[in-house]
């Protein structure tokens, strides 16, 4: 599945993003050299400061970043330049306020952020490909330029804006063909929405029918996908050979399909934002900080695993924290060892490039708190010392991780469509007993923790991802394969599942997975739809959980502390063979967990969103012997082990320490320190300090 990261220099790169434009003093060979020093290979520029290159209609001042470049390309840093399309200058505003985005018809957002603009219009597409030309044929040439970056985070908004409607319109009529299928595929025959003809369809703000929502989804995300692959092919025609082009993604963005995204682009850019200091305890529950960061150890690695998703390759890492991340109100600094810890997990999952947002702390502007390498006095202090610390362990490192693939005892499926559809329809609550909007994220979350705290690694995949290997061909690649939240599945997808049980696999899905089809309607057959007879259990009820429910194994699994949370659908074993019941005096009637054997492997059905502790003992029976054993057998928790094979057939191997005590592992195997150099042995204690991570590699 993985493919070889296009146009990138050697080593894993690593940077900042860097805004010399927002000093008030020049001090662009002061930072330049503190970079140097810090080992940085990278950095990227100019991509917010659109009123910078083009401070009125039609003039364009475009010397300003030559220095920045000549200055970066002397001391051997490389440079991604960045077009800057999401945020507008006040003339274009001005001259042109139509361009405006409307998150409401009729209401256009008011000036003063980021992202306030319909980027379908043709108005803002004419005044954006004039500055990206000017800009992108200015330094296409320059030496230092390795690479572009498209736009920023783009999807932030869903557009109401008249010309985004009728394009919709004009959208279905080529899905549909006409408004009679419209009718029946949508179900317009409910309160008494059915259409005579296309004009009566209306807008989306009083929309209250799930299949519309997902429609109107799946073209706002289409609509983000062609812009960025319109900006893409302009770029493309100044880039010289071997630089490449990508735009940075934030992934929980309402508006973007990752995966269809980044087909018009050369390689995926994340921007992976995590809470820190006691939210990377792997032995904490912490809640959650903000919506766009995530807690925990295994979140942090399930950001990786998603943007390695995109293209099923490595990935760069264009954003990610340095100090505290967010409002004025938010400040968690790393705890010392953090950043490096944070940093090479995401290298262990696939990353080629690390760079931070950003080099300095703003005294002005939004993000006055957003804290970048250097704090408000511009002073190296302790975070440069452990980001310099950092770019010394990749130095040492080198070349050694090209061609590297991450490893995977298995396989996720994830799916756009199904986060579409729970965000209109959640299935679970939030703590005020309000639709959870997060459910799918939340119910995904829950195996996917399960997989790393259950000592193992996962790949994800989309659907259509693996659609495309088959069954046969998945099964033999991924002998464990979790479909959590597939709600919006069409019969290929579920066949595919079923399928890849048949063929050997050991397939485990979890709630509201085959349960809709492809247009988030409810399935009229027995559920799980297509996998009960496969799968030996079905059911016909469900219920929401407001508090935990204990759940006991009936042999193999779960331990004493697991528990269900959130959900419990009924189950009812038809030949299957329950594996934890619930300690409940009416969901006791029925299984937790259920197994069945099918063809040559086998189904196994979640019931509920499975505590830490219940999906961690899932994985556990369903991976007894992870990739990680064959290093340190012997692990647990705070310590997991990231892995990945090398072109040449070795393995690089990744050992952390997620907590304040210091950890011991033995070696199950000889490897050399990927730093050092030094030859360790089969049985050697290798020590873990707090917050702590060793590489090695295996030849």
């Amino acid at each position: 599945m993985t493919t070889p990261l296009p146009h990138a220099p050697r080593g894993i790169l690593f940077g900042a993003a860097y805004y010399a434009e927002y000093h008030r003093d020049d001090r662009t060979t002061t930072d330049l050299d503190l970079m140097k020093d810090a080992g940085f290979t990278v950095i990227r520029v100019g991509e917010s400061v659109w009123s910078t290159w083009e401070p009125r209609d039609g003039e364009f001042d475009l010397e300003w970043l030559l220095p920045v470049l000549d200055g970066a390309h002397e001391r051997g840093i490389s440079v991604i330049l960045g077009t800057p399309t999401y945020a507008v200058p006040p003339w274009l505003q001005q001259a042109h306020p139509e361009i405006a985005a409307e998150t409401r018809t009729g209401h256009p957002v008011p000036w003063g952020s980021r992202q306030e603009v319909d980027y379908s219009h043709p108005a803002f597409r004419f005044h954006a490909e004039r500055v990206i030309r000017a800009v992108i044929a200015r330094y296409a040439d320059h030496p230092a330029v390795i690479g572009y970056q498209v736009d920023n985070e783009p999807g932030l908004l869903l557009f109401h804006n008249h010309g985004v409607f009728q394009g919709f319109i004009r959208h279905l009529k080529a899905t549909y063909g006409d408004v009679e299928t419209l009718n029946r595929e949508w179900g317009l025959t409910y309160w008494s929405h059915r259409l005579a003809d296309w004009s009566e369809l209306w807008a989306p703000d009083g929309n209250s029918l799930p299949q519309y929502d997902l429609a109107w989804r799946r073209y706002q995300s289409q609509l983000t996908t062609d812009f960025i692959a319109w900006q893409a092919d302009i770029v493309r025609e100044y880039a010289r050979e071997g630089q490449f082009v990508t735009t940075c993604l934030a992934y929980a963005r309402p508006a973007v399909d990752d995966e269809a995204v980044v087909r018009a682009l050369d390689v995926t850019a994340g921007n992976p934002y995590y809470a820190m200091q006691d939210h990377l305890d792997a032995t904490l529950d912490c809640e959650p900080v903000t919506p766009w960061t995530t807690t925990g150890v295994a979140a942090l690695f399930r950001q990786a695993d998603r943007i390695y998703s995109s293209k099923q390759a490595r990935f760069l890492v264009t954003e990610t924290d340095a100090q505290s991340i967010g409002g004025s109100e938010l400040n968690l600094p790393p705890y010392p060892g953090q950043l490096a810890q944070a940093a090479l997990a995401l290298i262990s999952r696939g990353a080629a490039m690390i760079e931070y947002w950003h080099w300095h702390t703003l005294p002005y502007g939004t993000e006055t708190y957003w804290g970048g390498v250097l704090p408000h006095s511009l002073r190296p202090g302790r975070v440069y010392r452990e980001i310099a610390g950092l770019g010394a362990t990749l130095a040492a490192i080198g070349n050694a991780l090209d061609g590297f693939e991450p490893d995977a005892d298995v396989a996720m499926i994830w799916s756009n469509d199904s986060r579409y559809a729970l965000e209109f329809f959640p299935p679970l609550a939030d703590a005020d007993g309000g639709p959870d909007r997060q459910s799918y994220q939340r119910i995904f979350d829950a195996f996917h923790r399960g997989v790393i705290d259950g000592g193992a690694q996962a790949r994800v995949l989309h659907a259509d991802q693996a659609l495309s290997l088959g069954a046969q061909a998945l099964a033999a690649r991924f002998p464990v394969l979790i479909a959590p939240g597939f709600y919006a599945a069409s019969d290929a997808d579920l066949d595919l599942l079923r399928d890849y049980a048949h063929s050997g696999g050991h397939l485990v899905i979890g709630i509201r997975t085959g349960y809709g089809d492809e247009e988030a309607r409810a399935r009229t057959e027995v559920a799980p739809a297509r996998l009960a007879e496969a799968a030996g259990v079905s059911y016909e009820e469900f219920s929401n959980l407001s508090a935990e429910v204990p759940v006991r194994g009936t042999g193999v699994f779960p331990g004493a502390d697991a528990t269900a949370r959130l959900w419990v659908d009924g189950l009812i074993p038809s030949g299957a063979e329950p594996l934890a019941e619930y300690d409940h005096r009416r969901f006791g009637d029925f299984a937790a967990v259920t197994t069945h054997p099918h063809g040559g492997g086998r189904i196994t059905v979640v019931g509920t969103v499975p505590s830490p502790a219940l999906a961690a003992d899932l994985v556990r029976w369903a991976v007894p012997a992870p990739i990680a054993d064959e290093l340190a057998p012997d692990r647990a928790l705070p310590v997991t082990v990231s892995s990945g094979a090398l072109p040449d057939g070795g393995r690089a191997w990744f050992v952390f320490n997620w907590g304040w005590e210091p950890q011991t592992v033995t070696l199950a195997a000889s490897v050399s320190d990927a730093v050092s150099g030094e030859i360790l042995a089969d049985g050697t204690d290798v020590s873990l300090p707090a917050w702590s991570t060793r590489a090695f590699l295996m030849r």
